[in-house]
């Protein structure tokens, strides 16, 4: 039995960067005469590196109000203890401490910053706890809240520098992962999931392709959101993720769909017939006859992307795709007779054994202009991309496609985006 490979992940260019940005601020700390204390600096820093860019200012920002927030109230706290009450180093003192975090919270929230909270509580508490009551309470607050903005600053910047050469934003890079999505060749690692949420924060024109449903690519890619509409449904419309909306769509007129829906009822098969109203995608279905279509609709019917009907489809609607599933025999002798009929003009039928039922195969019928390339050249045109590459984790599809799993896929996407030439 073949054992699965071992994952061995890359060293990402997060872990570096927090690297050199602690040994920045200890760089900082003999530049200004060994003063201050750099492990507040480097705490900060390391808690700044963010895996991905979007908002870093503002999370600067965030975090330089909560170091102002701690730092007042540190100053209070150990104004307070020195000359109006004596607590020494007792329990008393750290009761108070802890309680002192209730208000410095509580400002955070009132002047809707909550994410600063972290480092208002932080500052505030390597003030009070560390103290040196000898020292000037000035001096010592102003020491603390600078370590700390070093720390920030330095982080912001880091998160800021792209080591990388000119960035390919006139390129379309169309993707199809639907044997990883199908629990093959693997899956997304985190670092690849990282990777792409970067690539398209910093203008990556990417859409996927997919034989599924939107609702299935959502359901099996549910934290990558592309910058493109996606081709769907092999070809038969483009769904936009971000504004749940249909900009192209193929369909079969609807009374060819239903010519074609006589034609196959006559012969035994129950139909899920898929139209699109409005943007809302809606499946009608006949009486579930066998094992695989009883399962299908028991897993698929409650997702919040599907809508599933028990009725018969409305005469005048056109239709985006039929599809069958039952023995592979019959599915077989069911494609052989429409190709021979009349309704077989302007289609583009698919036949494929299922991965999920044994025995069983499906048979999923389109418009005849259907297909991934027209979609592509849809997109290209629309996106005004210069040029057009595409990548597979599947041998599916054209020659012309870059074959490999979804990680070497990701991998060699972002060398391509990061280095153009």
């Amino acid at each position: 039995m073949k054992k699965d490979r071992v994952h061995i992940p890359h060293i990402g260019l997060r872990i570096i960067k927090s690297a050199l940005g602690v040994l920045i601020c200890f760089a900082i700390y003999f530049l200004r005469g060994k003063h201050g204390t750099p492990f507040y600096s480097a705490l900060a820093v390391l808690w700044c590196i963010q895996n991905q860019t979007k908002n870093t200012v503002g999370n600067a920002i965030q975090r330089t109000i909560g170091t102002f927030i701690g730092a007042v109230y540190g100053l209070v706290y150990i104004l307070v203890k020195q000359n109006i009450l004596y607590l020494g180093d007792g329990f008393l003192h750290y009761c108070i401490i802890s309680l002192a975090l209730i208000p410095i919270i509580y400002t955070t929230v009132v002047i809707k910053q909550k994410k600063a909270s972290y480092f208002s509580c932080v500052v505030f508490l390597s003030i009070v706890v560390n103290h040196l009551m000898d020292e000037n309470p000035y001096v010592f607050v102003a020491n603390r809240s600078l370590d700390t903005l070093i720390g920030i600053f330095v982080g912001l910047i880091l998160n800021s520098v792209h080591f990388h050469g000119k960035l390919d934003k006139d390129t379309l890079f169309v993707v199809n992962m639907d044997r990883s999505m199908d629990g093959f060749s693997g899956g997304l690692t985190p670092y690849s999931k990282v990777l792409m949420s970067n690539m398209l924060e910093q203008g990556l024109k990417l859409s996927f392709m997919t034989l599924r449903t939107p609702a299935g690519f959502l359901e099996g890619m549910p934290e990558v959101r592309p910058s493109l509409p996606i081709i769907a449904m092999d070809g038969a419309i483009l769904y936009d993720i971000n504004e749940n909306r249909y900009p192209k769509v193929y369909v079969v007129s609807a009374e060819h769909a239903c010519n074609i829906e006589k034609f196959i009822r006559d012969r035994g098969f129950n139909i899920f017939t898929t139209v699109i109203l409005e943007d809302v995608l809606i499946i009608y279905y006949d009486e579930l006859r066998n094992d695989a279509e009883k399962d299908i609709y028991e897993k698929l019917h409650k997702s919040p992307y599907r809508n599933y009907l028990n009725k018969e489809r409305p005469k005048e609607h056109s239709v985006v795709y039929m599809m069958c599933v039952d023995e592979t025999s019959k599915i077989e002798k069911l494609y052989e007779e429409i190709k021979n009929s009349d309704v077989y003009e302007e289609l583009k039928i698919l036949v494929y054994p299922s991965d999920d039922y044994k025995g069983y195969s499906y048979i999923k019928i389109y418009n005849k202009n259907a297909s991934e390339k027209n979609m592509i050249d849809y997109l290209e045109t629309s996106s005004e991309a210069k040029r057009v590459v595409t990548f597979s984790d599947n041998t599916r599809n054209k020659a012309d496609y870059f074959y490999a799993s979804c990680d070497r896929i990701v991998h060699k996407m972002h060398h391509m985006f990061n280095w153009c030439k």
